[in-house]
């Protein structure tokens, strides 16, 4: 395989073959395209293919005598947009598979000049841009994930908007173009006007101007590359300053033309009456009819529906999301705008009406739930840590790692965000099971805290929790009482983290069968959390879930059942009813009942957790498949 750069910035790529692309067609190809990828044969070209998003989008250079099996592949993916054949002798059969085969080409010139046209027509009108949005539902019966994702995204907007920019980021980005855009004369010359005439003041014009910038930061939000992200900060933060100045905006209704996958469209009207996040910043027109007319004009494309995007917005009682562009004709919505989706319909014409009313972060608790999720993540004031830890809680482990060992060249002067830094590489390398890596890491930490006790404690504990993975309750114990034993005398016996630490303490001895010590550690950690949290805290339920896990042990079902529904009780008014743990501790209640030999309520205890599974977890997780053979024996049973 060859292509162009490590790295397509954009979502357009020019696919092709190296014995059908000389190196002069190749320089040509790529002053419209600047990503092109060549392939030795047909198997590599369509696994390349199958590998990109499902928003990327592609052109295709094929062989007249391409196999039918090959072709009949790609007209079928979503990515590819046409197919060309180019070839010295006809082969019209080939032209008659699908609207996507665009024509036969025997001329360079031609298959050059068809190219841009198409590349240049799409590009004009949009149709290819990603409509990147996520979904937050008010109803618990469904997806927890798709949620996850909504506040994700919210938080990972909040650490571009105030983490502050690096005087080099727009040096950056603009190296970055350069070497992106180089064989692309027009990009290249805007280009060194941004980089020479460039103000903050001035921002929303060179974002409208800068056509290739909205493409690249579109491709950066939607596959989530932060590194690109950060070289935008300044850039976004300028344009959040412009849109403050824009609150006078009178109240009015905008438009977007949009195409969608008949799948894509199936999902938002399911969600009709949800919250909607566009996770870019979204560009809409003050016409209907304009916009109406221009949907009318384009050609019906397999799988995708015509779209009308009809938004009402009004400044004067909402969150500052939205500024009128240079044109007067256009308004730019801030990235992370939330909308909820009133309803859809279609028209006589065809076309689906999506219609978006413009909301506020504080209806439906929308703020609360953010700010949950960032005390959870310990993110309480934004700064570059922060995305390392949304990263984490994404699950995205190697890009978590990769961003902090970037991150170390920065810190190297501030000792207390350095040994944060490291103590947060060792979570990471805990959460993909590299324990060695893992306790590296947490020491590297525990020599940069030195005289901060706190921070010190921490590392114990974590390096503790480590050595009881690895099974070394010996040295985890040590390291837990040595935790215990600094926060004791620094916080006093009744704060949290002891509490913590009796838990952590308790959950050893019940793992080695010391079952009385065990139930000794957890009332001590239940006593503590009684006097210092809330009657319904969600820590509360994970010990009354380890009490319960204790009395299983010592075959006290009863006293199981007391404990486990009390956690259930309160998670259920914390977490809501799909937490996985919830999952847990219905498995285990089922467990109880099986081992009491009542099936009936085994099986429905067993269903309900299967049902949270299935929502939280992928078909094939280890919980979903051992939860699923447990239904089914008990089943048997019944």
């Amino acid at each position: 395989m060859m292509s162009t750069n490590t790295e397509n910035l954009e979502t357009f790529y020019l696919i092709s073959f190296r014995n059908l692309i000389d190196s002069e067609l190749y320089e040509q190809l790529q002053t419209i395209i600047n990503y092109v990828v060549l392939f030795d044969d047909e198997e590599q070209c369509l696994q390349y293919i199958q590998s990109l998003t499902k928003d990327d989008r592609i052109f295709v250079i094929i062989k007249d005598n391409s196999s039918s099996q090959f072709v009949s592949q790609l007209v079928t993916l979503r990515q590819i947009v046409f197919i060309y054949i180019y070839t010295k002798k006809s082969s019209e059969q080939l032209t008659k598979n699908s609207k996507k085969i665009r024509d036969v080409f025997s001329q360079r010139d031609q298959l050059f000049q068809r190219i841009q046209a198409d590349y240049t027509e799409r590009s004009l009108q949009k149709l290819d841009e990603p409509f990147v949005y996520s979904i937050f539902t008010a109803n618990t019966n469904q997806s927890v994930s798709m949620n996850t994702n909504f506040i994700h995204f919210q938080i990972l907007i909040d650490c571009l908007i105030c983490i502050k920019s690096s005087p080099n980021d727009k040096k950056d980005l603009i190296s970055r173009c350069k070497q992106q855009y180089r064989q692309k004369s027009n990009e290249a010359t805007i280009l060194e006007e941004f980089e020479k005439d460039y103000r903050p003041e001035r921002c929303l014009q060179w974002y409208t101007r800068c056509r290739f910038l909205d493409r690249i930061l579109k491709k950066a939000l939607q596959v989530q590359n932060i590194e690109i992200l950060l070289l935008f900060r300044f850039l976004i933060q300028d344009l959040v300053e412009q849109f403050k100045s824009n609150k006078s905006l009178p109240s009015q209704r905008v438009y977007r033309a949009q195409l969608l996958s008949k799948t894509e469209l199936d999902l938002l009207q399911k969600r009709t009456g949800e919250f909607l996040s566009m996770n870019i910043f979204l560009l809409a027109n003050t016409s209907r009819e304009q916009t109406r007319s221009f949907l009318l004009s384009l050609p019906t494309y397999d799988q995708t529906e015509k779209v009308l995007l009809e938004i009402h917005s009004n400044p004067r009682m909402h969150d500052v999301s939205h500024a009128l562009c240079s044109s007067k004709e256009e308004v730019l919505f801030l990235i992370g705008s939330i909308f909820r989706m009133t309803y859809i319909e279609r028209d006589h014409d065809g076309i689906w009406n999506i219609h978006l009313m413009l909301c506020s972060r504080k209806q439906h608790q929308l703020q609360t739930v953010i700010e949950q999720k960032r005390n959870e993540l310990d993110i309480e004031e934004t700064d570059l840590l922060s995305i390392g830890f949304l990263l984490q809680d994404m699950e995205k482990f190697d890009q978590a790692e990769k961003y902090y060992l970037h991150l170390l060249d920065q810190l190297s002067k501030d000792q207390e965000d350095l040994s944060r830094c490291y103590h947060a590489l060792g979570e990471v390398m805990q959460k993909k099971g590299e324990y060695d890596s893992c306790l590296t890491w947490y020491n590297k930490a525990l020599e940069a805290y030195k005289s901060d006790e706190s921070g010190t404690a921490m590392s114990y504990n974590s390096m503790a929790i480590v050595y009881s993975k690895k099974r070394d309750y010996k040295l985890a114990l040590k390291f837990f009482n040595k935790a215990l034993n600094i926060w004791s005398s620094v916080l006093g016996e009744d704060h949290p983290d002891v509490a913590m630490c009796w838990n952590n303490i308790g959950i050893i001895n019940q793992e080695e069968a010391k079952y009385t010590d065990a139930l000794e550690c957890y009332h001590k950690a239940w006593n503590i959390r009684q006097k210092c949290l809330s009657s319904d805290h969600p820590s509360l339920g994970q010990l009354h879930a380890c009490i319960g896990n204790v009395n299983y042990q010592l075959r006290r079902y009863d006293l199981a059942l007391d404990h486990y529904n009390s956690s259930i009780e309160i998670w259920k008014k914390t977490l809501g009813s799909h937490y996985l743990d919830m999952g847990v501790i219905y498995r285990n209640i089922g467990l109880v009942y099986r081992d009491k030999g009542d099936f009936q309520q085994a099986l429905v205890h067993m269903k309900k957790a299967e049902s949270i599974y299935r929502q939280v977890c992928s078909p094939t997780h280890h919980q979903v498949l051992q939860i699923e053979k447990l239904v089914n024996d008990i089943s048997s049973k019944t």
